[in-house]
């Protein structure tokens, strides 16, 4: 038996991506919303429910809403979003740092998908922390800089086009600390214990 599919924010960056991977595969049936439908929310309940896996791959709110939407309890949904990634509910999809937290993914019908900044920060600090080198309350300093991938097709559009006419080198999505992947980084950080 095939295992159904439903990707909610399939015209996204991120939704595409995800599709093109499984798109060939004879393993699984990508089930797929009429276009006029994609934002109705009774259709995308209905998919929701009637799948295996949901990836949501939508902004935050539109993340919030449809994992309220899911009444099935078997229902496995992997967020792609911000949303959920500091939600204790929801297990952070990140396999690579223990045996603890493979089993956790492995199990879960709730999984956060680690963002960039996060996966590279911990992949780092982690190792050093659980070791002993480094204290947990050691306050480390990360810098990093973002590039407009995660915005989404119309950033991109932009974004190519400001380079393109000005080399524009791009712009900050962080002043004074109240960027989403802080609280990533910060409360990832902190549950790695």
């Amino acid at each position: 038996m095939k295992t159904r599919v439903f990707i909610d924010g399939k015209e996204g960056t991120t939704g595409l991506q995800i599709y093109e991977r499984f798109q060939n595969r004879n393993d699984v049936e990508i089930m797929l919303i009429d276009e006029e439908k994609r934002k109705d929310v009774n259709e995308r309940a209905k998919m929701i429910n009637s799948s295996d896996i949901t990836f949501l791959c939508l902004p935050d709110a539109a993340a919030i809403e449809a994992a309220s939407l899911c009444t099935n309890p078997d229902v496995r949904i992997i967020d792609a979003s911000t949303a959920h990634r500091t939600n204790p509910a929801w297990d952070y999809g990140f396999p690579e740092l223990s045996e603890k937290h493979r089993e956790n993914i492995r199990n879960s019908k709730r999984v956060a998908n680690p963002g960039c900044y996060a996966s590279g920060f911990i992949s780092l600090v982690y190792p050093l922390v659980k070791a002993g080198v480094l204290p947990e309350d050691y306050p480390v300093t990360c810098h990093a800089v973002s590039g407009y991938s995660g915005g989404g097709k119309k950033m991109i559009k932009q974004r190519k086009c400001i380079l393109h006419v000005s080399m524009h080198l791009g712009r900050s999505t962080s002043i004074f600390l109240k960027c989403r992947r802080c609280a990533d980084l910060n409360i990832s950080l902190c549950s790695i214990r």
